[in-house]
């Protein structure tokens, strides 16, 4: 089976003219729509490969320094002031959120 030649551009410029000319404002309208839809979604690629890559500027970590000669009752004991911290922090996140369904009516 023998593949049909390559186009020349001219062949491609007198189809658009030809596709332009002839017809009514339906085929325009239409051809312009062909042409927009991939243009917008590349356009999107291109936004979303740019959004969110740069950092937002440099954070410092502190890490806390502990006596090498602590015991393990001094490190449970701080766990235990850790952990209740971290259960008061996580319960007034809980019901911020209750609130908030309340405002919205969900609840």
């Amino acid at each position: 089976m023998a593949l049909p030649r390559p186009a020349s551009p001219r062949a491609l410029w007198a189809d658009i003219q030809a596709f332009l000319i002839g017809g009514g404002k339906h085929r325009l309208l239409i051809g312009l729509a062909a042409i927009a839809m991939p243009m917008i979604i590349v356009f999107g690629f291109v936004l979303d490969a740019r959004t969110n890559i740069e950092p937002k500027g440099l954070k410092i970590v502190y890490a806390q320094s502990w006596p090498a000669d602590r015991t393990d009752d001094e490190i449970k004991k701080l766990q235990v002031i850790d952990q209740k911290k971290r259960d008061a922090e996580r319960l007034e996140k809980q019901r911020a959120y209750q609130r908030l369904a309340k405002q919205l009516g969900i609840e």
